[in-house]
């Protein structure tokens, strides 16, 4: 595959929106810096409330161009009925080897769901993604493509009871977060829906705790489900992202990895 049809980062999530809320800002942050992102959306999200499917998919297209992806794909899984399966998890492997995304972003995949709590497609689509990462690498599956290893899985929608590994910092961005979530009109801005919830005010409260966090006005959290290999310490610090992670050879003549 070429590398122009590879992309940096693609996001997952379960319904149209999804990325936006959880992911928007940094979405928009890293096309900014010059990285190539795309969404992928398991279902059409024609459960919600408010919209049709036809209505979100137009808000999608909208918001995405906001956000400057360029990629976005919408499968269509079953709102509320999505379910961790294997045929699902090589659907969504099939893109990734298609993509071939370095990162992916996904759903947090544990926690309740419920009332007040996470929606169960968004621990599915979790669930999914995690699996499917694992699929991708497996060559006897029937998955077309090419086997692909994707080099990191970092998770948003975050319950309140599980802090964040990471918190990137999306101040220059929060305009531009607020304007592709607007674009979502049926399900923010949606004078049908109870007037008692102001979903942009919780979203922007949501973000300035996460950017009380590390000392800046807005951010978006993230967690890691397993530990990050790490060689240089200082890399944390000093935003030399090259040297976080540096490959290594075993010398026979000083018998060390080098």
């Amino acid at each position: 595959m070429s590398s122009e049809n590879r992309y940096d980062l693609i996001a997952i999530g379960a319904h149209p929106d999804d990325v936006e809320v959880g992911t928007g800002g940094v979405l928009l942050k890293m096309a900014q810096m010059g990285y190539r992102t795309g969404i992928i959306y398991l279902t059409k999200g024609e459960m919600g409330t408010g919209g049709t499917p036809e209505i979100r998919a137009r808000e999608s297209l909208t918001a995405a161009q906001i956000m400057k992806t360029d990629l976005l794909e919408t499968l269509d899984l079953g709102d509320t009925k999505l379910v961790d399966t294997p045929e699902n998890r090589n659907i969504v492997a099939g893109l990734i080897r298609k993509h071939q995304p370095t990162l992916l972003l996904a759903p947090w995949p544990r926690g309740g769901h419920g009332k007040r709590a996470s929606h169960a497609d968004h621990l599915a689509a979790g669930s999914i993604a995690m699996n499917a990462c694992c699929y991708a690498t497996f060559k006897k599956l029937p998955i077309a493509g090419e086997p692909f290893h994707v080099s990191a899985l970092f998770h948003y929608f975050l319950p309140v009871e599980e802090p964040p590994t990471f918190v990137v910092d999306i101040t220059e961005q929060f305009d531009g977060w607020i304007a592709a979530l607007s674009a979502h009109e049926s399900q923010f801005l949606n004078p049908e829906k109870p007037k008692t919830r102001d979903y942009l005010w919780n979203l922007e409260t949501m973000a300035r705790n996460y950017g009380t966090m590390i000392g800046v006005k807005y951010g978006q959290g993230f967690k890691i489900g397993e530990p990050m290999v790490i060689e240089d310490l200082f890399c944390l610090v000093n935003g030399e992202r090259a040297h976080c992670r540096r490959t290594l050879a075993y010398n026979p003549a000083t018998r060390r990895m080098e």
